[in-house]
């Protein structure tokens, strides 16, 4: 069977082409966001996964709990995707949405944990830094993580820059071992 993001990557594209020819790549954005949350949620799982639920009233209900979140065309990518019996991989569809809309974008998401609350001048200072090396905007997501003991971890795609003292007695301790 194929990979779960191989399956979701191309309905993901259309949304995205869709999106960007009418200017709403917010709103699907949104929309998405608010039918994986649908589609994750426990008791949803349960009558999407119930092979007593024929695709229409699944189909039906799924709409009706979607109301006017969601405009004809995310009607239709929900219809489609019940008729194939695909509700499952609406999370993956959104997280390559997501994808392809910041690669677009020219964004690129970032971790910052600090080992203590860092401010807000400190945080703009370090977002400013992120976007001259990586030459890209920034959004980042900061928190906290007392077992950093001190400084700062940043996560931006596959690179990470670990500058807390927690990496850097994990360093010294290889070194020594070595």
């Amino acid at each position: 069977m194929a990979e779960i993001s191989t399956i979701a990557r191309p309905y993901a594209v259309a949304a995205y082409k869709l999106g960007r020819e009418q200017k709403a790549l917010a709103k699907w954005s949104e929309m998405l966001a608010f039918v994986s949350a649908v589609a994750s949620d426990v008791q949803m799982q349960a009558y999407i996964n119930d092979p007593k639920v024929i695709s229409g009233e699944l189909e039906a209900t799924f709409l009706k709990v979607c109301g006017d979140k969601l405009n004809v065309q995310g009607q239709n990518l929900i219809k489609v995707l019940v008729e194939y019996g695909r509700m499952s991989i609406l999370p993956a569809i959104t997280v390559a949405f997501e994808e392809l809309k910041a690669l677009d974008e020219g964004t690129l998401d970032a971790q910052i944990v600090a080992a203590a609350k860092p401010s807000a001048a400190e945080v703009k200072n370090l977002i400013q830094r992120l976007e001259a090396k990586f030459g890209k905007k920034i959004d980042a997501n900061v928190s906290v993580d007392s077992e950093l003991i001190g400084g700062i971890k940043i996560i931006v795609g596959d690179t990470v820059i670990d500058a807390s003292v927690k990496g850097q007695l994990q360093n010294l301790a290889y070194t020594l071992s070595a």
